[in-house]
């Protein structure tokens, strides 16, 4: 059976931080991921020493994205438009239909987006989880939107989880952690993971402090972690696998 994963980001890098491997694992069993990244991200930093001019950086994130995406195979990437640090206040109505009209036309069997609190509390984060949410039961009403697809029920929500995705090395027993209900083995893809966040340049402050700068990078990049925000109950948790119980 063919599964689809999507994914429901705010900006390009949020898939390389928290995606890229479980989106390879779906790919290499024969699945399909799709990316739907809302913003541009075009109030991020620019790197140091800057990488680009001000005024080029929609394009250059939009190339640093598309060749992380190559990287890690994802061929089906939606660019929603939106501005960054503003998309709270997208209008809910048009965010809607654009993200039901996806979720209609790919029929994910997951997805997977931020959790309520952004991970991190960035708003643009906490924008993204709520819309995305709210896309997903609308798409399987058939009220909302009737010419823009058939209803489809996806089968699970994703969340990051209270855990970091780059501090899974620093707690005794990820396992035994809190929110974490799926802790899958990315290490097969783990150069690749590498090689997808290092595409954005321009973003090198951070995913240095979060991931380059640790001694155990290597490790880390081998396991990816998610919290179940909805779906079939499980059975054990942390499972492994997240098409469990569909």
């Amino acid at each position: 059976m063919t599964r689809t994963v999507l994914f429901s980001y705010a900006h390009p890098d949020d898939e390389s931080f928290a995606g890229s491997g479980l989106a390879m694992q779906c790919l290499a069993d024969g699945g399909r991921a799709v990316l739907v990244t809302a913003t541009l991200g075009q109030r991020g930093r620019l790197g140091d020493p800057p990488v680009c001019r001000p005024e080029d950086v929609e394009q250059f994130r939009e190339r640093e994205l598309r060749e992380a995406c190559r990287i890690i195979g994802i061929e089906d990437v939606h660019l929603l438009g939106y501005k960054d640090r503003e998309l709270a206040d997208a209008p809910a109505d048009a965010i809607r239909k654009s993200l039901v009209t996806l979720i209609r036309r790919y029929q994910p069997d997951v997805v997977v987006s931020f959790d309520p609190h952004g991970l991190n509390l960035h708003p643009d984060h906490v924008a993204i989880a709520r819309f995305t949410t709210d896309a997903v039961a609308a798409t399987a009403d058939p009220r909302w939107f009737p010419a823009d697809g058939a209803p489809h029920v996806v089968g699970r929500l994703l969340w990051t989880p209270p855990l970091p995705p780059w501090r899974v090395t620093q707690v005794a027993r990820v396992e035994d952690e809190p929110g974490v209900d799926f802790v899958l083995d990315v290490s097969a893809w783990a150069d690749r993971r590498a090689a997808a966040l290092r595409a954005h340049r321009s973003q090198h402050i951070s995913i240095d402090r979060c991931f380059f700068s640790q001694a155990d990078v290597s490790e880390i990049l081998k396991m990816e972690i998610y919290r179940q925000g909805w779906g079939p109950p499980l059975t054990r948790r942390p499972e492994r696998n997240v098409f469990a119980g569909l």
